[in-house]
């Protein structure tokens, strides 16, 4: 039976073995590839299209800059990018998954790691070692439980009441103060520099399960999750910001929540604009009138997007995010932006 449970280990230990290193967009500078792609076509052209206008938003010192969310990027290899964009002062407010947030940030943040694999692994095998596939990344299962648990148990350390995403992504970054095994994580950077972080569909990651566990465990006296209040929370840095800007990664419900803060702040009476700037990147199709793959274009129809700066870059982020980063980062507008500091006007 030991050699059984020996042979399973050295597998996983097989399995799990190669880590994914996250892109450092201030190693290299992106600012020749991207000026040289402006005279290409196709997604070249998209993508040097797209950085000019992250550059603007940048410059632009009215402009609020919100980043968005979806997918696994951050798992893939793209999580100090965003971390960087908070730090530099690109980005002054996130809307993301859950998973982006707690299943991917949070879990590295405890010191887990995600793992290079490959999307042709029989998933039986991965499943009987407890590893986890993301296309051709792995996680270890039982690290993503203790994640889970650990959730669980930051709520059970709370005042009993209803909190926004936002304010339990600020009480977490307040925990990883003391107890972060990898410091400088999104969610520890972005509560340094008062970067607020929504996740409207939070329960739909290991936040969830920690805090069903957390509920199950406190029946009477728990913490709950105010998607509505945060709602009205986002939509109030918009009625706050005389301009404003979306880079999107992704779609899914990051990408309509935030573009909905226009339409309810015209509801509640407040004279706001629409989004002045907006990028998307995503694989998604646009012919199957899904939200994750809607053009820019057919948001301006609702009121949501102005069209006159907006880039669709049909391509897998991760092989153009550097490129459009790294270029913001090295152009250095950031420079001279001050801190929107949106986490403390709540």
């Amino acid at each position: 039976m030991s050699d059984n449970k020996n042979q399973s280990n050295n597998r996983k230990s097989d399995l799990l073995s190669k880590e994914v290193e996250h892109i450092d967009i201030t190693s290299f500078d992106a600012r020749k590839i991207v000026s040289s792609m402006e005279k290409m076509s196709f997604v070249s052209r998209e993508t040097a299209n797209a950085a000019n206008i992250y550059n603007e938003m940048i410059k632009d010192k009215d402009c609020t800059i919100f980043l968005t969310l979806a997918g696994s990027t951050s798992a893939a290899g793209c999580m100090h990018i965003y971390r960087d964009l908070v730090k530099y002062n690109m980005v002054d407010a996130i809307v993301a998954t859950g998973a982006s947030i707690i299943d991917m940030d949070f879990f590295e943040a405890l010191g887990f790691k995600h793992y290079q694999g490959s999307q042709y692994q029989d998933d039986t095998e991965l499943r009987n070692n407890y590893v986890d596939r993301i296309y051709d990344t792995y996680i270890d299962e039982e690290e993503l439980q203790m994640c889970d648990k650990t959730i669980g148990e930051i709520a059970d350390q709370l005042e009993p009441k209803s909190y926004t995403s936002r304010e339990f992504i600020k009480e977490i970054g307040k925990y990883l103060k003391t107890n972060a095994k990898k410091k400088d994580s999104l969610i520890e950077v972005a509560y340094d520099n008062n970067v607020p972080i929504f996740c409207p569909a939070f329960t739909d990651s290991s936040a969830g399960f920690g805090l069903v566990m957390h509920q199950e465990k406190n029946p009477k006296n728990h913490i709950t999750i105010d998607s509505i209040r945060e709602f009205r929370e986002l939509t109030e840095i918009k009625i706050k910001s005389k301009g404003s800007g979306l880079f999107m990664i992704g779609g899914g419900v990051p990408k309509n929540f935030i573009q909905d803060t226009v339409i309810c702040a015209e509801l509640l009476g407040k004279d706001v604009e629409m989004h002045k700037y907006a990028i998307q990147i995503t694989v998604a199709d646009s012919r199957d009138g899904a939200c994750s793959s809607s053009t820019l274009k057919e948001a301006s129809s609702w009121g949501k997007v102005d069209i006159t700066k907006e880039q669709m870059v049909f391509a897998e982020a991760t092989s153009v995010l550097p490129l459009i980063a790294s270029d913001a980062y090295h152009k250095g507008e950031w420079k001279n932006r001050e801190r929107k500091n949106f986490s403390k006007i709540f």
